[in-house]
């Protein structure tokens, strides 16, 4: 076990490392020049000031160097300073993501409470209407664009029938609370707030829907799937031959052996939404990471583009080790090979 666990450790290393390698190159071969961002038409008028710009935040020099002094800063837990928000990057990302932690993990959440049972339904009742509406649901969940289905449920629930509250965390009107976690829910609930809680939960349906409709449908077909292969096996004919109740079956025995690709799946998903969340965040102006990295690419920061993505890469580095201990717990036979 102890063998295992070092060598996922050691590969989760190096994966951080190459990640951080590809995401400074790609970061410093992009269009733009944030020094004309930053500057504007100063740029062109004042020589001296754009040298300074540059020896300020290390752009003149070799690229090898640039990227020594980012590995020692991360090394130190230094982002770096965002040149367009002058503050340190690293203030900056734990100011925005909160909002996305909790936009997030409510849409996994949901995720998981709906495509889980609904994906074992459509297995043990195959070829049912509760199987169709299953394969309904996963084909519509993983087809349809995310920013589409953000204008749509914007424009029916909130436009037209106005059953949902509009864009933001919070009505215009509602005042946040005091910051302790920066999760309205918990905050809100630690402090008694209880009528800001109901609107912060009333803000989260529409987007937390939208973020977690491809998640919904990945995880109802991924279970049904591994359901259905379950099933199929001959423990499962003698379990049946035994005289065991089908709910006991399905519950005690085919689960269990069908949730190792559901977990790596589940692991990846909720990675995926904290770091893929830009389109929701953008339509429904969720002030989050998502929306924060948006217009750190608009505005070619390049401090802030390498900050994000190197959490974004140790968030889903950091899932698959979770995920690959989580396999050692349902089946001890992989970690003796």
């Amino acid at each position: 076990m102890i063998r295992y666990v070092v060598s996922r450790l050691v590969v989760s290393v190096a994966m951080v490392l190459l990640a951080t390698l590809v995401i400074f190159l790609i970061a410093n071969t992009v269009p733009g020049d944030p020094v004309l961002t930053a500057l504007g038409d100063m740029a062109a008028s004042d020589p001296a000031q754009v040298a300074e710009f540059r020896a300020r935040w290390g752009l003149d020099l070799p690229l090898w160097q640039q990227y020594w002094l980012f590995l020692e800063r991360l090394a130190q837990g230094d982002l770096g300073v965002s040149i367009s928000s002058r503050r340190p990057v690293l203030q900056d990302i734990i100011d925005y993501a909160p909002a996305t932690l909790e936009l997030a993990t409510v849409a996994f959440t949901l995720s998981i409470l709906v495509g889980l049972p609904l994906g074992v339904l459509a297995a043990v009742r195959r070829d049912t209407v509760i199987d169709h509406i299953a394969r309904a649901v996963s084909l519509i969940g993983v087809s349809a664009p995310t920013f589409w289905l953000a204008f749509i449920a914007l424009a029916v629930f909130y436009g037209g029938l106005n059953w949902a509250p509009g864009p933001g965390r919070l009505d215009p009107v509602s005042f946040p609370p005091d910051r302790i976690t920066g999760l309205l829910l918990i905050d809100t609930a630690l402090q008694g707030d209880w009528e800001t809680f109901h609107d912060a939960a009333a803000h989260l349906v529409l987007p937390s829907i939208v973020l977690a409709a491809a998640t919904l449908g990945l995880i109802t077909r991924t279970t049904r799937a591994a359901m259905l292969e379950a099933l199929s096996q001959d423990y499962v004919r003698v379990a049946k031959a035994k005289g065991l109740r089908g709910r006991l079956i399905v519950v005690g025995h085919a689960l269990p052996n069908a949730m190792l690709p559901v977990v790596t799946l589940g692991g990846l998903a909720y990675a995926n939404l904290l770091a893929g969340a830009v389109m929701t965040e953008t339509v429904f102006s969720w002030p989050g990471l998502g929306r924060y990295t948006f217009r750190s690419a608009v505005t070619v920061d390049f401090p802030a583009i390498m900050a994000v993505t190197a959490i974004v890469a140790a968030i889903f580095v950091l899932v698959n080790f979770l995920v690959d201990m989580s396999y050692a717990l349902l089946d001890p036979r992989v970690v003796k090979k």
